[in-house]
């Protein structure tokens, strides 16, 4: 499928990055494609889907001159009508279409999971480097306030030393949901656990060491014949601090995280959605302070400081390596699963840490019309 609706621009709009959207599901429709306009700094000059109505509709929706198919892909980066895309395909597809966007000299925001093995992470990263363009994982509570300050007061030792991490991320799936597919490695693990794991990582400052993991799913339940309802998870960090988290596709929505220190705790709530503001409550000695957050565009705000690396040829923070990081903990927790016992974490050195100066503060808004997407598709489609 190959369609021209608008005439193509030669040329960005002033200084503004042009993004490809690279797969019109859920996550692309109801929350990229309507923040890049409040950015101020990125514009969509074209869209890949294999789904035709999708492109005409999305097209005439947001101006969006040129849509292509999935077989278009190639030529698309060779046209000089983008500078970057934002991939949202499902996850076992993210290296290749990174690795051929990055061999063309194309920038790449994409979607986590990063992908579902280590050597698919490292073969996107090492394609970032021959290339010399810019790989972020697109890791929306980078920018956030509530999370960066929740991470700041970790960081300063409000809490004296952390030690115990927590939390709950749960939600219903439907039937119907490719994430229930086991072929597309998107169950609870990949898909949700990347969040506990990345805040966690960032809190302690600290890689984990060591996982251990463990599944459980209802009964006689259809959703949970080829991926688990839900996932317990343990992991040892150095100076013998634990986190454990548990995630599920099968229990009413909850979202928080909880950090216990030496001297005092933190509870965010919600810890990782974005539906409403968030409210972080801080107890040092018995004294709770509890501040709240306003609900802002989590995914406009990624994008306006993706745009600002490209325009201002800029190493943006959660590179490939952040990716890697995460990957390799879902790999020891599966692997933990597997055999039943702990399992070690292959190292990434990480020096590179989330910080306060990349708050981004766009405003949110409502929910725009799908286009054959559905609410429940809560991981990346096409």
């Amino acid at each position: 499928m190959m369609n021209l609706l608008h005439p193509v621009k030669e040329q960005a709009d002033g200084r503004k990055a042009r993004y490809a959207v690279v797969g019109a599901g859920w996550i692309a429709q109801e929350d990229f494609m309507p923040g890049v306009a409040k950015t101020g700094n990125s514009v969509m000059t074209a869209l890949v889907t294999g789904d035709a109505r999708k492109g005409r509709e999305l097209s005439e929706k947001y101006e969006i001159e040129h849509v292509c198919g999935y077989d278009g892909f190639d030529a698309l980066l060779k046209s000089g009508k983008i500078d970057a895309i934002y991939l949202a395909t499902p996850n076992t597809m993210h290296r290749d279409f990174t690795i051929r966007a990055l061999a063309a000299g194309i920038h790449v925001l994409c979607e986590k999971p990063m992908a579902p093995t280590i050597a698919d992470c490292r073969a996107m990263i090492e394609a970032r480097q021959k290339s010399g363009a810019k790989l972020m994982i697109a890791y929306r509570l980078h920018f956030e306030e509530a999370t960066l300050e929740a991470i700041e007061t970790v960081r300063n030792g409000k809490l004296g030393q952390p030690r115990i991490f927590s939390s709950i991320f749960t939600q219903q799936v439907e039937p119907s949901n490719h994430r229930t597919e086991g072929d597309k490695w998107a169950g609870p693990l990949p898909d949700m656990g990347p969040y506990p794991i990345n805040g966690v990582r960032n809190l302690f400052g600290a890689e984990p060491i060591e996982a251990f993991g463990r599944t459980a799913s209802a009964k006689d339940d259809g959703r949970f014949s080829e991926i688990p309802e839900m996932v317990s998870v343990w992991l040892r960090f150095p100076d013998e601090r634990s986190a454990q988290f548990t995630i599920s596709y099968g229990s009413e929505a909850v979202s928080e995280y909880r950090v216990s220190g030496t001297e005092g705790d933190l509870m965010m709530t919600p810890g990782f959605s974005w539906e409403k503001g968030q409210t972080l409550a801080v107890t040092v000695k018995g004294k709770k302070d509890e501040k709240a957050f306003d609900k802002v565009d989590h995914f406009a705000g990624e994008t306006k400081y993706f745009s600002d690396c490209v325009l201002d040829n800029q190493k943006p923070e959660p590179d490939g390596k952040e990716g890697l990081c995460d990957v390799c903990v879902i790999k020891a927790i599966e692997k933990s699963i597997a055999s039943g016992k702990v399992e070690p974490v292959e190292q990434v050195v990480r020096a590179k840490r989330p910080t306060r100066e990349q708050v981004q503060k766009l405003p949110a808004s409502k929910p725009p019309g799908l286009v054959d997407a559905w609410p429940a598709d809560t991981t990346s489609g096409v």
